[in-house]
């Protein structure tokens, strides 16, 4: 979980891929400049809901969802081997 404003802006930044997913909080977009892999982005309310996914190539900016409050980053593709799609409720276990 990246919950601070040095953890935001570090993200996925000098990494070659990533085995799990990173929970961006607070956030409301995503972008993959300086990313050395694509990424899915999924985008929560406050409930952690996801309203939207995309997948991001390196070095784009993705627009910001109006209703985003939390952006889970992955590897592309790993979001839908985990069936994670729009709709979808999660939740953190600590």
């Amino acid at each position: 979980m990246a919950a601070s404003p040095r953890a935001r802006t570090r993200g996925l930044l000098s990494r070659d891929g990533i085995d799990g997913a990173i929970l961006i909080t607070p956030s409301s977009s995503s972008h993959t400049l300086r990313m050395r892999f694509t990424i899915d982005a999924a985008y929560l309310d406050r409930q952690l809901r996801v309203i939207d996914v995309h997948t991001m190539k390196p070095n784009r900016i993705g627009m910001p969802r109006w209703r985003a409050r939390h952006v889970l980053e992955a590897e592309a593709g790993a979001l839908a081997r985990w069936g994670i799609h729009t709709g979808v409720q999660l939740s953190i276990d600590h």
